[in-house]
């Protein structure tokens, strides 16, 4: 029964839907299968948000809530394995505290590979490590998160499985909120691979009113905002 309302909610706002053609690619399915998710769990959320970065924000993707929606759960995670299966050479999944670790914890249960996470600081008892599980130098980790903005907590990470003799050049996200992660983490030899992006997302809601058009402006804006820094940089 949960399922059934879990779809019904997203095919009754479909009904409004402004198509652009008959075709649909792989990622629009995905897309579309995310932003079901989104609404479904009301994990994207507006007004004044304080990023963990310190940066203000018109909406908050709060994608801790989607693990509380089995049905919308296990949409998600299906997803992040679909991609995960186009990514060659993983011998471990690395996962990032805490909003990407119960993801990466399902990724690897579904993909049949070890897990292995970062922490956040080190522990000042027992091996104190900064790094928790089995990891052999060489062996090739894809690290997983919900959501990149700058992309500083993967490359964080990245840092600490690294230092374990890992090595760490695929980095993959449910949803990327194209706010310069992609590029800062090309700075740093990683590979962003994400299951949609944010700007995306923002118009297949909109599309199907489940967002309004303030609402569609201010994640836009928040990527351009993005587009225009880089461009001051140079």
């Amino acid at each position: 029964m949960a399922k059934l309302v879990f779809k019904s909610l997203f095919t009754h706002k479909l009904e409004t839907r402004r198509y652009t053609g008959i075709m649909h690619s792989s990622s629009n399915v995905e897309e579309e299968e995310l932003a079901k998710v989104l609404l479904h769990t009301g994990s994207l959320k507006f007004g004044l948000f304080t990023l963990s970065g310190g940066k203000l924000s018109q909406y908050y993707l709060d994608m801790r809530v989607i693990p509380s929606f089995p049905g919308a759960f296990q949409s998600a995670t299906k997803l992040l394995t679909t991609n995960a299966r186009k990514i060659d050479g993983v011998d471990k999944v690395g996962g990032i505290p805490t909003g990407g670790l119960v993801w990466a914890s399902v990724l690897a249960y579904n993909l049949t590979k070890p897990l292995v996470y970062a922490r956040k600081e080190i522990k000042h008892h027992g091996r104190e490590k900064m790094v928790e599980g089995v990891l052999i130098p060489g062996e090739r980790v894809l690290v997983i998160d919900d959501v990149v903005t700058s992309g500083k907590s993967i490359s964080n990470a990245a840092s600490s499985l690294r230092a374990e003799g890992g090595v760490v050049e695929d980095v993959l996200v449910l949803l990327d909120r194209e706010e310069g992660g992609e590029e800062n983490l090309k700075k740093e030899g990683l590979r962003l691979h994400s299951v949609a992006k944010i700007s995306n997302i923002a118009r297949r809601l909109f599309d199907i009113q489940a967002i309004n058009e303030s609402q569609y402006d201010g994640i836009v804006e928040s990527t351009k905002r993005r587009s225009r820094s880089e461009k001051t940089a140079e």
